[in-house]
């Protein structure tokens, strides 16, 4: 006996919705795309196609066009652009004009000083993160008026200098037995304590990095008088005993140039002291080694500030001269001539 045809009821008694046709136009469209396909391959027309479906014949063809030309991953939705975006396509260079002005900006004020456009200060966050960090900013000298004249003349004095010359760039800086603190991860709903001393000590630090070889020499000292400096620079003429001339290129504070000072250098003819253009630190490359040494002592207490000068011994102690020429970076510095040679590879 034949069996008894089954059909698919076109009311579900299951409460749920039952427009399959509406369902492959929604969710399902893929499926619905994957169909037409089938019944074009049991040669249906697409204009039956679009009718059973419910859609356009266009639609059809277009589908059936893209199966032919790339397979079935064509049948999936393409990236679409989504809603249009809020606040005009100049919104931000407008905010660059403002960010461009020195001023306190926040969200709020940023939102005021735009006319209060019509879009949620969350949207004017994201934004402005499209065109703008949150930062410090950065305190600059007023800068050398004959900077250009200085160190166009300072590069013809190194330039000048005998073979055989070492040329050191130097710097002084200060530690304290108060700790630096920075940002850095902390565990959620806590509040890293770090101790901080009944009062504060502080030591200075001469350096010196060879612009050639990256070695670098350095002394602590209680004060950064004209007396420590002359010191630093006799241990200068120490470490580098053969070579004719020891040149050190450094800024312009008064240690630098004082009559103490003068009358040491006009005993020791062997070293040569330079200065670069006022109101410049930017240009020595031992402000960068400074920069490395204390971003490595910030959050770290000690109890004493022997343990801080423990501290800065450890850091110059684990680092080879590559590593500290690398963070030096001499090659940047309009100190020195075109073609200096330079060898720097991994930073500190």
């Amino acid at each position: 006996m034949r069996p008894t045809s089954v059909y698919a009821n076109p009311t579900c008694p299951a409460g749920c919705a039952c427009d399959v046709v509406g369902l492959l136009h929604g969710p399902q469209r893929v499926g619905l795309r994957l169909v037409m396909i089938l019944l074009s391959h049991q040669h249906w027309p697409p204009t039956a196609i679009a009718e059973l479906l419910g859609c356009d014949p266009a639609t059809v063809r277009r589908w059936i066009h893209r199966y032919n030309q790339q397979g079935v991953a064509a049948l999936a939705d393409r990236p679409r652009s989504g809603r249009p975006r809020l606040g005009s396509a100049r919104l931000g260079a407008r905010i660059r004009r403002l960010l461009a002005q020195p001023k306190a900006w926040t969200i709020g004020r940023l939102w005021a000083a735009l006319g209060r456009p019509a879009l949620s200060r969350r949207t004017l966050h994201r934004r402005v993160r499209e065109v703008a960090r949150w930062r410090r900013p950065r305190l600059v000298a007023k800068g050398d008026p004959d900077r250009d004249h200085v160190l166009a003349a300072l590069r013809e004095q190194v330039a000048a200098l005998p073979d055989g010359t070492v040329v050191l760039a130097e710097d002084e800086t200060h530690i304290n037995l108060l700790p630096w603190v920075r940002a850095t991860w902390i565990p959620t709903a806590t509040r890293q304590p770090l101790m901080t001393p009944g009062t504060n000590r502080r030591r200075t630090i001469f350096g010196a990095v060879n612009l050639a070889t990256g070695r670098f020499c350095y002394q602590v000292t209680r004060k950064a008088v004209s007396a420590t400096f002359t010191a630093f620079c006799q241990q200068l003429l120490d470490t580098y005993p053969t070579a004719p001339v020891v040149a050190v290129i450094c800024d312009n504070v008064i240690i630098h140039r004082s009559k103490l000072v003068g009358r040491w250098l006009e005993a020791n003819p062997r070293l040569l002291v330079l200065h670069g253009a006022r109101y410049s630190p930017h240009d020595n490359p031992v402000e960068r080694i400074w920069a490395a040494l204390k971003a490595w002592l910030a959050n770290s207490p000690t109890l004493t500030i022997a343990g801080r000068v423990r501290q800065v011994h450890a850091f110059f102690r684990d680092r080879p001269d590559a590593q500290l020429l690398a963070t030096a970076a001499p090659h940047s510095s309009p100190w020195l001539p075109e073609g200096y040679v330079q060898n720097f590879r991994q930073a500190a």
